[in-house]
């Protein structure tokens, strides 16, 4: 039988992000384990009541797409209700700029072995991703209808 190891036993590695001015990192377990963000602006007694609490429920805190249990799929499931004679729309495949190509691509791989997400082949109503990234941290993505839709790329 495979046994799950706690990300709190375990903590994963992250690669820690430039943050806007306004936030910072702070950290529940020595050696920069179990990263949170806060405001810079707390005081230290404020600082010092929040880590004490977040300490007290880090079992609480998904640090990993594993350690999300116990949501059914049906709850995040999306069903796309449509007329008998729908036409799906055909658009060309867009090309992905190569220094993001890897971050979506390990980004895909971790939803895909969380089983959050799954493969469709045989869809018509396939659509392809073109993401745009910003300053911020945001990421705009064009939809189907080349609306900007601005979204935060998860890559921890």
């Amino acid at each position: 039988a495979k046994t799950i190891k706690s990300s709190i036993d375990e903590p994963p590695e992250v690669e820690l992000k430039d943050l806007p001015p306004n936030l910072k990192y702070a950290f529940l377990e020595g050696d920069n384990k179990l990263h949170v963000i806060i405001a810079k602006g707390l005081g230290d007694m404020e600082k010092a009541a929040l880590i004490k609490v977040l300490k007290s429920h880090k079992q609480a805190i998904a640090w990993k797409l594993s350690d999300i249990q116990g949501i059914k799929p049906k709850f995040c499931t999306h069903q796309i209700l449509m007329e008998e004679d729908y036409k799906p729309a055909v658009q060309h495949q867009r090309r992905v700029n190569p220094k993001i190509h890897d971050v979506i691509k390990k980004e895909v791989e971790k939803l895909l072995d969380a089983g959050l997400i799954y493969p469709i082949s045989d869809s018509p109503w396939v659509s392809p991703i073109h993401c745009v990234p910003k300053k911020g941290g945001f990421t705009i993505v064009k939809n189907e209808e080349n609306r900007l839709i601005p979204t935060c790329l998860v890559t921890s």
